[in-house]
C-alpha cells in the first residue's frame, strides 16, 4: 500500500513543483541566459530533495537481499 499511496503523493508534488518554476519563468526571463540556466539547472534537481523521505518511506517495508 506505500507505494500506490507514495506514487500519488509524488505526483501531486510534482504537479505543484512545476506550476511554482513556471510561476517564476516571468520574472526569470528579463535574466542573462547563464543565470536562467544556472536557475533551471538548481530547479531541475532541487525537487528530490524534500522527497527524499517520501522515497525512503516508500521502500521502506521491502525486504533486503542477502548476499549468504
Amino acid at each position: 500500500m506505500r507505494k500506490p499511496v507514495a506514487s500519488l503523493i509524488l505526483l501531486v508534488f510534482i504537479v505543484l513543483y512545476i506550476v511554482l518554476v513556471g510561476t517564476f519563468s516571468g520574472m526569470i526571463d528579463t535574466w542573462p541566459r547563464w543565470a536562467q540556466l544556472v536557475f533551471y539547472v538548481i530547479a531541475g534537481f532541487a525537487w528530490i530533495l524534500p522527497l527524499k523521505p517520501l522515497f525512503a518511506w516508500m521502500n521502506g517495508g521491502t525486504p533486503q537481499d542477502s548476499d549468504d
